[in-house]
């Protein structure tokens, strides 16, 4: 095994596939989490072809068990020292606030916010083992209410662009209580990557989408903790 095992979720395909790809390219060991197990296996075939350490781990970040049993496997491999909580949805659009389906936020919600939560907590005792660990997770600019609140974070979204202002907080609340040890933990913005996610609209490629979460999974121990990038630096919060 490489020195370095890193797990992103969301890995096979777009964003989350260039992540991966990106942080083996280094010579780690790359996790492939992914809930779809012959896409999953694509992925991991693909990147093995590309020369990465890559092993699949089923993963629904929105079951307990699934996630568990995820934690358990990456304890059989060795441990853990990267986690790029990199799954999300969006919960199609448009989502206007005087005429949302509640199911829709409350799915949207299971994977952006409690599925991290869920994640984090259940890969922390194996990250708490490593000697530089590091929690990426992938946020958004829309999520900023500055950026909200000045007319810069896109079409209105009440399920969407508030689950990533939900994340931010949530990160800020695990930075605080494991202030004090290594864990780096920051929130990365790929900008408006073109992927399924958006329908292809974006103007920015997965790989260019991913160069945020690849610097921030790789920071050196005197690193940032608690902060939300993108390409261009910090984000107002």
């Amino acid at each position: 095994m490489s020195s370095t095992t890193a797990l992103v979720t969301g890995a096979n395909k777009g964003i989350g596939f260039e992540i991966a790809a990106g942080l083996g390219a280094r010579g780690w060991s790359v996790g492939v989490g992914a809930r779809d197990e012959a896409r999953r296996e694509a992925a991991v075939e693909k990147l093995r072809a590309a020369g990465v350490d890559a092993f699949g781990v089923p993963l629904d970040v929105t079951d307990d068990a699934s996630v568990t049993a995820a934690a358990a496997l990456l304890e059989q491999r060795g441990g853990l020292d990267v986690l790029v909580n990199n799954a999300g949805i969006t919960g199609g659009m448009p989502q206007d606030p005087t005429t949302i389906d509640l199911d829709t936020v409350r799915t949207v919600l299971e994977t952006n916010v409690f599925g991290v939560i869920r994640t984090t907590n259940a890969m922390l005792p194996l990250l708490r083992r490593s000697a530089s660990p590091r929690i990426v997770n992938m946020s958004s600019s829309v999520g900023s209410l500055a950026r909200q609140q000045a007319d810069q974070a896109g079409p209105v979204g009440v399920a969407y662009a508030p689950s990533k202002t939900y994340l931010n907080a949530v990160t800020y609340q695990y930075v605080r209580e494991l202030e004090g040890t290594n864990i780096l933990i920051n929130l990365g913005c790929p900008g408006f990557v073109a992927t399924d996610l958006n329908g292809h609209r974006g103007h920015r490629t997965p790989e260019q989408g991913a160069a945020i979460a690849i610097r921030l999974a790789t920071l050196p121990d005197e690193g940032p903790t608690g902060g939300y990038f993108d390409d261009a630096g910090a984000i107002p919060w």
